[in-house]
């Protein structure tokens, strides 16, 4: 790993001897637009704070509402950097209705408590889809155990990642939330080049370059960043390597062409319990990325076609039972198309389809020598859906945006489903209420053929092997109801309550000999919690926020859905040329691990309710004479306060820490 930081610290120097010049990158709701994606804050005329600030919002940068009645909270660049966050579960960690958990400083391992992202209560079932993970508008996941994998979703090349929270069918399908990372991209004529690195406690270490231009009808940016540390414990240490590319161009006035590539390289290891002398080995990962866009986008339509294709391939060695490396290699491709049509004032018709080509195989070599293989599966899904939505009156006086629609998914081995949705956003001036009710479906994946065959021996020696080919999709009813209003152009606030009512979720049953385990759709769980937050920017150079969420689930053991979240953040520039950014979190007594697939099992893991608070304090200069038009110098101290804290027992987190970096924007 020394090599690794010498060979980054020379690629550093060289880049910033490099004088390339310029204005800045708009941002990610304007790249969006020109990508003919629904803005959805805009079209159902939310509400947003109308002062011009010179500080960012800290934590989010807002609650948006679409005008189908759903809602996403978006985490800018500005954000990012904010939180000083060196990978996506630490830029997502004070997003309300988030909660996280992960090992190590940098780098997750797996997807589940080594590092994960859970919303509302979802996500924890392990193997399990219930979060949809998108970058670009297409599916970035392991597909052989049908889960996020958050090291293959970098933050670098984000120009924002938005939150889905809920179920809705007109913005994502196949599971019950989604987190959509929107890529950087130029959108102003010239030229900008951004350099950056850090340096910290336990030896970690963060360096990248991005590049980006636009000349008349021809953009492109593009850039390289890693992200390596030792770890506060021995085997905690992790490294992320990311290099990505974006290439646009306008063919006509109103259709633009583009391709965005990702190549990540990360690892990241399990420290093991204090209190246990065994750990589950290393983990590492290796992803590729292609879409290809074609937008449109004209007064009374817009919209795109988007062709993908992602690869990924994970190592996970020196585990603790009778296996000793599992290798799973996957691919995933195929067409995403939407097009929103105004057919008439007021009105508006989304219409488009996803087909979706999952395939993957997996080998299992054990410490007696021998080996297992998974041949490559594939499955095929596709699901078309439609929408319409009319606005009445006027967002200067009273409006009301009813909303209904559809989408519909057939799947080559699982049969077909539909999900329906209606909505309505009605308000007076200020004043904005929401309220919705979606079905949501998620597919099982090739983790049920990968268990049957081969993981799960009860079911693999057993008759009923093929009865995974027999499930149906787990489904959710989802209903939400919210407030937001915005007082004196300085306070933005909202209550969302939210009811998740899931059924036909597939867990292993049979348990007991003989063997007859398998495969049945037979559980059902509820989740139920109110969800607030407020930002208040008293003076142009000062933001507040908080925010909390209340969740109360059944099962109760439901993990990393704690009853109480609290967050809290400030940005505030102060003597012209100082910035300080403050986070803090507290949460309450919460079940860990994952959710288990076996039929009645009970999970009696807990983590004792924990505050962390954090700072980051940035002198900010520009130095025209050498082009520089951005520059910072920044202090940040994670755990301000030495906290104790940990996201499974027996894996203490970090305490007090400092980094130091600089970044220069020419």
């Amino acid at each position: 790993m020394g090599s690794r930081r010498m060979m980054a610290a020379w690629v550093l120097a060289l880049a910033l001897a490099a004088p390339w010049g310029a204005p800045g990158l708009s941002g990610a709701r304007a790249a969006r637009a020109a990508d003919g994606q629904t803005v959805a804050g805009e079209a159902a005329g939310a509400a947003t704070l109308e002062e011009e600030v010179v500080v960012s919002t800290p934590i989010i940068e807002g609650n948006e509402t679409t005008r189908y009645g759903g809602q996403y909270t978006e985490v800018t660049q500005d954000q990012i950097t904010d939180l000083n966050a060196q990978d996506m579960a630490s830029a997502l960690r004070r997003t309300p209705g988030v909660n996280i958990s992960r090992y190590n400083p940098v780098g997750s391992f797996g997807g589940a408590e080594g590092g994960g992202v859970f919303i509302r209560g979802m996500g924890s079932s392990r193997p399990g889809a219930e979060i949809s993970t998108l970058y670009d508008g297409v599916p970035r996941y392991n597909p052989v155990y049908s889960h996020p994998l958050l090291d293959i979703l970098p933050m670098d090349p984000a120009q924002s990642i938005r939150v889905y929270k809920g179920v809705q069918p007109t913005e994502f399908g196949n599971g019950f939330s989604a987190i959509d990372v929107i890529p950087k991209r130029m959108t102003e004529e010239g030229f900008r080049t951004r350099l950056f690195g850090s340096y910290g406690s336990y030896n970690t270490f963060t360096q990248g370059v991005e590049h980006g231009g636009k000349q008349g009808g021809a953009d492109y940016y593009f850039g390289q960043s890693l992200r390596l540390s030792d770890g506060h414990r021995e085997h905690s240490d992790g490294q992320l390597e990311n290099y990505f590319a974006r290439l646009g161009y306008d063919l006509y006035e109103n259709w633009n062409v583009s391709w965005f590539g990702n190549m990540s390289r990360n690892v990241a290891r399990d420290p093991g319990s204090r209190d246990e002398t065994t750990n589950e080995g290393r983990f590492t990962t290796d992803d590729v990325l292609n879409v290809i866009t074609l937008s449109n986008d004209y007064d009374g339509a817009s919209g795109h076609l988007k062709l993908y294709w992602n690869n990924g391939y994970v190592n996970w060695a020196g585990q603790s039972g009778a296996t000793d490396v599992t290798i799973s290699d996957w691919d995933t491709y195929g067409v995403r198309a939407r097009e929103a049509f105004r057919a008439w004032e007021g009105g508006e018709v989304v219409t488009g389809f996803d087909y979706d080509i999952m395939s993957g195989k997996s080998i299992f070599e054990y410490y007696d020598g021998t080996t297992r293989e998974f041949e490559r599966t594939d499955f095929v899904l596709f699901s078309p859906y439609a929408a319409v939505s009319h606005m009445f009156g006027s967002r200067r006086d009273f409006f009301a945006i009813p909303s209904a629609g559809m989408r519909y998914y057939t799947h080559d081995e699982f049969g077909d489903q539909a999900a329906p949705h209606a909505g309505l956003v009605f308000g007076y001036k200020d004043t904005e209420l929401h309220a919705s009710y979606a079905r949501g479906v998620s597919y099982p994946g090739l983790d049920v053929a990968v268990f049957s065959q081969n993981s799960i021996p009860g079911i693999a020696n057993g008759p009923y092997r093929e009865d995974w080919k027999n499930l149906d999709p787990e489904l959710v009813d989802h209903f939400e109801v919210g407030i937001s209003q915005k007082l004196w152009g300085k306070v933005k606030a909202g209550v969302t309550a939210f009811w998740e009512d899931g059924s036909d979720r597939y867990v292993v049953v049979g348990n007991a000999p003989p063997p007859r385990m398998r495969f049945e759709n037979v559980e059902s769980f509820q989740i139920r919690g109110v969800e607030a937050t407020v930002t208040y920017t008293p003076l142009p150079d000062l933001s507040l926020y908080v925010g909390s969420t209340w969740l109360d689930t059944f099962p109760s053991d439901l993990p990393y859905a704690p009853e109480w979240t609290f967050s809290a953040g400030l940005n505030w520039r102060f003597l012209k040329h100082f910035r300080l950014s403050l986070d803090a979190q507290y949460v309450t007594e919460e079940q860990v691990r994952s959710q288990s697939r076996f039929d009645n099992a009970v999970n009696t893991a807990t983590v004792d309710a924990y505050h962390v608070v954090n700072g980051r304090l940035a002198y900010l200069f520009d130095y025209r004479e050498w082009g520089i038009t951005e520059g910072e110098l920044f202090l940040a101290l994670e755990n301000i306060t030495d906290s104790d804290y940990e996201y499974r027992p027996g894996y203490r987190m970090p305490g007090s820490s400092v980094t130091v970096g600089a970044s220069v924007t020419f």
